[in-house]
């Protein structure tokens, strides 16, 4: 049995609440990656073209995560959730990958969106890591999808 490590940003509940659901559904360890300065509601208006969401994106600025994550070395594999931003993933996600050794992981990427598709997320995400540790699968989740829609998607990653 693969040993699942189950890691997520959330702006705004969603993707925590999804993420939670997961790792409960299959078993896994979770990890919350939490900016080192929280979000306000303000912070992530992104029609206000100010915003910090927006400055982050477009300046290409890593985001400083608060708290470590668990030894990536423990898992077999690494499912990591956030909300889709512009198309991808926000750049804590960037700043996640680049501060781990992924090295012989297999990582999945899953994401909540209002009414984005994954985009070229894994594409964008690929330079942050290297070629051991590739992405092997990805899923877009609503909030109420089943546990067991959940359990299909990872019972179907490639071991």
């Amino acid at each position: 049995m693969r040993k699942i490590l189950v890691t997520y940003f959330s702006a705004g509940g969603i993707t925590k609440q999804v993420g939670e659901r997961l790792a409960g559904a299959i078993g896994a360890d979770t990890f919350a990656i939490v900016p080192e300065a929280p979000y306000t509601e303000a912070d992530i208006f992104w029609k206000n073209p100010f915003a910090r969401c927006n400055k982050e994106k477009l300046g290409k600025k890593d985001v400083p995560i608060a708290g470590k994550c668990p030894d990536p070395a423990a898992y077999d594999l690494i499912l990591i959730g956030f909300p889709i931003w512009y198309g991808g993933a926000p750049n804590i996600i960037r700043t996640f990958l680049k501060q781990y050794d992924f090295s012989g992981k297999k990582i999945a990427i899953f994401a909540t969106s209002g009414g984005s598709k994954m985009g070229k997320s894994a594409e964008r995400l690929k330079p942050y890591l290297i070629e051991s540790a590739p992405i092997i699968g990805e899923k877009l989740f609503q909030p109420d999808d089943s546990a067991d829609l959940m359990k299909e998607w990872v019972a179907g990653l490639p071991d």
